[in-house]
């Protein structure tokens, strides 16, 4: 127990001793540094003062810089200042001068409008006496010549009127002759070089066709027991089967180019397959002409592919295809379309107008033969009316419409297409028509002309499709030309066959001749 309490006492003299000692300790360790923070505040002071002492210097070498740099500013602003008011002086100076010079100038001036209105004056009463004399001298003329200034002046100028219109008539006719003599030269030669850039091969469609066979025996077949098989050929097809003595070879006949073709496969397709009777006969018809609506399409497309067409109305094309399968005297419609687009670009090219629209209007100048077999008028109708349809341009329209001379050419290219079209109708050879009788009919022509009383000459151009008349001018006066004009009309109509129409032009001409000796 003793021990336990001696224990205690020497831990708490010891935790006493200890609180002791620290106390000791922290309060030589306070003391220490408050003289520490004294020594730190001081030097703090002193720094500080250092600092204050280099800034107030530094602010004043500052404001000595700043104060030197503004006096030289002001110094140079005065400057400035100076010579501005000594410009100003200079400029005022110069003013004043030129204001005097003005006001001068104005006295000046002044001065001289003065004179010129008291000039003015004078003249105007000169001019007084000049018309007063003038007129004095213009009445003493009239007195002495007998006639008033109106009468002279009238006189003069009939005198004058008489003999310019004869020179002038006389020049207006020589200008006229030497432009017909260049206008038909260069014509000549622009259709020369359009007709020479095109050589297309001359081919007249036959209103025949010949279909070859293997052996003879292939003809009774196609006969068939008593003759059914022919009679429903020609029947289905509309085309005249001819079988002869001709070896290996039978013959379709008609005028329809189309039906002939579909015919013509028609009959080759039964002989490749072998089965001959009225059933496989319509079978095979009915599926050819189904296969040609493709063909004509297939026409259409390679007339605008030849003449470098584009953008047309596929319901147009497949018409313009059907021309295929059509025949104007003997000539195929198509290739007389495209013969005339070829021709129509050519001029063009030649006259510097729109090739592309004249190529447009040559194709379809005959548009209407397509289906002038199915719709009533004249192909030149249906073809106007076909081409409105489609929403061709006018130009395109006048040049079907005026083709045949229908109606008048309301532009060049209208013009162009119906020159071309008879370039292309009488070449040699193109329509069903013998030299001999193309030769006949223009002498017939020419006879029927210089048969009619007053006629001195006549003479059949444009492969006879027109005919001109020169009269006797003595004899056939204006009025008498149109009777003329008539009565040949109506005896070509009374006693000639002819394809198309004839253009009857009378010409009376009055020749007045003087030689000067």
């Amino acid at each position: 127990m003793d021990t336990i309490i001696f224990s205690i006492l020497l831990v708490s003299i010891g935790l006493i001793l200890g609180m002791v000692a620290m106390l000791i300790v922290n309060y030589i360790k306070d003391k220490s540094a408050g003289k520490k923070a004294e020594h730190i505040i001081e030097k703090a002071k002193k720094e500080a003062e250092k600092i204050k002492r280099d800034n107030v210097l530094e602010a004043k070498e500052e404001a000595h810089r700043i104060k030197k740099e503004t006096d030289k500013e002001v110094k140079e602003k005065k400057a400035e200042v100076k010579d501005a008011e000594e410009r100003l002086l200079t400029r005022e100076a110069n003013m004043d001068r030129r204001d005097q010079t003005l006001q001068n100038r104005e006295s000046m001036l002044e001065e001289r409008e003065n004179n010129i209105i008291n000039k003015q004056k004078e003249i105007q009463q000169e001019q007084v006496k000049v018309e007063e004399i003038k007129k004095e001298q213009i009445d003493l003329l009239e007195k002495i010549a007998g006639y008033s200034k109106n009468e002279a002046r009238d006189l003069v100028m009939k005198k004058v009127e008489e003999m310019m219109s004869l020179e002038i008539a006389a020049y207006i006719k020589d200008q006229e002759s030497e432009a017909k003599l260049e206008v038909d030269k260069k014509a000549k030669n622009m259709l020369i070089s359009a007709m020479q850039k095109y050589a297309a091969d001359v081919a007249s469609d036959q209103t025949v066709t010949v279909v070859s066979l293997t052996n003879d025996d292939m003809k009774g077949r196609l006969i068939g027991r008593e003759g059914r098989n022919i009679r429903t050929f020609e029947a289905v097809t509309g085309v005249d089967l001819i079988i002869d003595d001709t070896p290996e070879a039978i013959v379709l006949s008609s005028f329809d180019p189309l039906r002939r073709e579909i015919a013509r496969v028609t009959i080759e397709s039964l002989i490749k397959d072998g089965r001959i009777h009225p059933g496989r006969i319509e079978e095979i018809y009915d599926k050819v002409s189904n296969d040609f609506k493709t063909k004509i399409i297939e026409h259409g497309q390679d007339a605008l592919f030849k003449l470098g067409i584009t953008k047309m109305d596929p319901e147009l094309v497949e018409i313009i295809g059907k021309l295929y399968f059509r025949t104007s005297y003997g000539q195929n419609a198509l290739q007389h379309s495209i013969q005339v687009g070829e021709l129509s670009g050519l001029i063009a090219a030649e006259l510097g107008e729109n090739i592309s629209l004249a190529k447009r209007a040559g194709l379809l100048h005959d548009i209407g033969k397509s289906v002038d077999h199915e719709i009533e008028g004249s192909h030149v109708e249906i073809g106007s009316m076909i081409a409105s349809k489609y929403n061709e341009c006018d130009i395109v329209i006048n040049s079907i419409e005026s083709h045949h001379g229908d109606k008048p050419a309301s532009s060049v290219i209208a013009s162009i297409v119906a020159i071309a079209d008879a370039l292309s109708a009488s070449r040699p050879g193109a329509r069903n028509d013998s030299l001999e009788n193309y030769i006949q009919r223009l002498k017939d022509l020419e006879n029927i002309g210089n048969s009619i009383e007053g006629v001195e000459k006549t003479y059949a151009v444009q492969a006879g499709r027109e005919l001109r008349v020169i009269v006797k001018p003595k004899e056939i006066d204006d009025l008498g030309s149109f009777k003329v004009a008539r009565d040949i009309k109506e005896k070509i109509e009374e006693t000639m066959q002819y394809p198309g129409t004839i253009k009857v032009t009378v010409i009376r001409e009055t020749r007045v001749i003087e030689e000067a000796k």
